[in-house]
């Protein structure tokens, strides 16, 4: 299973923002499919017993067509979401972009109009600097 171009990045990211990885790849098997989400983390809050538990999808947006790239992920996102609900519904999903695709094409309306209609989560990094720029839910 080939990894993200960004994998490390986002990877490194999460734990300079305090996340501890759990899962990578975060694995699950619903319906007799079986799904590798990119990662599974987690950061513990001192208000709640079990902390915050998340997946990320990671996408790097590379190809000459974001749009191509944009249903490549909403597609794969929208499946996740489903088996995570049927797993661990308490895990959050997030699609993490990088921050100049976040800015250049996400921005967009046709983009914007799909994430609220989803309700999708979104977290922006920089490649550069390998930090978490946004979070978006």
């Amino acid at each position: 299973m080939a990894k993200d171009l960004f994998h490390d990045v986002v990877k490194n990211a999460l734990i300079k923002d305090g996340w501890q990885i759990t899962d990578d790849p975060f694995f699950l098997k619903v319906g007799g499919v079986e799904f590798f989400i990119d990662l599974g983390a987690e950061k513990l809050i001192a208000a709640e017993r079990n902390g915050q538990r998340i997946a990320v999808e990671i996408k790097s947006f590379i190809n000459p067509s974001s749009i191509t790239d944009f249903h490549l992920a909403i597609g794969q996102f929208i499946n996740y979401r489903v088996a995570l609900k049927v797993k661990d519904p308490e895990r959050q999903l997030f699609l993490a972009v990088p921050d100049t695709t976040y800015q250049r094409f996400f921005q967009k309306e046709f983009p914007q109009m799909v994430i609220q209609y989803y309700q999708l989560k979104l977290l922006s990094y920089d490649i550069d600097n390998e930090v978490i720029v946004s979070w978006k839910s």
